[in-house]
């Protein structure tokens, strides 16, 4: 029933924010020029808003630079992908990989049928295995539950509305002043941080146990410390932990995740004698 509501309440957002963005235009176009404008405004606007929906995952995968991991590269990581599908029953997603330090994971797509999962070299480099495993049953619990598509698709129109700012020249700077919070506004309707918390429970029962997940959250968390990051603040929504924790004001506009110390605390509560299980057993 959980992922039902889940899976309902997603799509609602869904087509709910492609409406709203329709809307606009098509009242301008009858306001101004008479219902045959608008009908023609609205059609547009629904080709271009399909369009935005058929090819978002692609437009992500390339602006973060993400290729294919093929499976000779990494056979366990793909056996352990399929693996985890299967007991989440989602289709097995593809397997993109990014060559850079910083340590994260995040997933793409339109729909359970049709998204992919994204390691960076950082992540794969330093992780513990039950930590991969952890992130992973985190980005197919997005999948299952279709939060991948809002994800994908608002965070493919905030990042769209930023990049118009570019062609402003002498201006770029007024125009982000102007757009960013507008970018920023998509995402926050869109995507309700309790997607995280959601995603972390499904996560955790996948893996038969919450710790491997908690602890790539921790990870994480100190990753900013220890390794510079930079991408757009747009992105934000994808990573299982906000890595714009603590920047700029822009930066913090676009922050949708619940606060840390609470994910790892629900986590752990999942598990409330886990002190005592890593303690040694007494010798005879």
């Amino acid at each position: 029933m959980g992922v039902r509501l889940a899976t309902t309440r997603n799509l609602l957002r869904l087509w709910l924010m492609l409406a709203v963005f329709a809307a606009p235009p098509t009242l301008v176009g009858a306001v101004v020029l008479g219902w045959n404008a608008a009908i023609l405004f609205l059609f547009v606007a629904v080709l271009i808003e399909a369009t935005v929906y058929v090819y978002c995952d692609r437009f992500l995968l390339a602006m973060l630079g993400a290729r294919e991991l093929v499976v000779a590269e990494r056979p366990g990581l793909h056996s352990s992908l399929e693996r985890l599908a299967a007991a989440a029953r989602v289709v097995k997603p593809r397997l993109y990989f990014i060559p850079d330090n910083y340590p994260r994971s995040f997933s793409v797509g339109r729909s359970p049928t049709a998204s992919t999962v994204v390691l960076s070299f950082g992540l794969l480099s330093v992780a513990s295995p039950a930590e991969i495993e952890g992130l992973v049953a985190h980005e197919l619990a997005h999948i299952r539950n279709r939060d991948v598509a809002v994800q994908t698709t608002s965070v493919a129109i905030a990042a769209a509305v930023v990049e118009l700012t570019r062609i402003g020249g002498y201006v770029e700077r007024g125009l982000l002043f102007l757009l960013a919070p507008v970018a920023a506004v998509i995402e926050k309707i869109a995507l309700s941080p309790r997607r995280e918390l959601a995603a972390d429970s499904n996560a955790a029962a996948l893996c038969g146990s919450p710790h491997g997940l908690a602890d790539a959250l921790v990870r994480l968390a100190h990753a900013s410390e220890l390794v510079s990051f930079g991408a757009s603040p747009t992105t934000e929504p994808l990573y299982p932990i906000n890595p714009f924790a603590g920047g700029d004001r822009l930066a913090r506009m676009f922050d949708t995740h619940p606060s840390f110390p609470k994910r790892l605390r629900r986590l752990r509560e999942l598990d409330p004698h886990w002190h005592e299980k890593l303690l040694a057993p007494p010798q005879r």
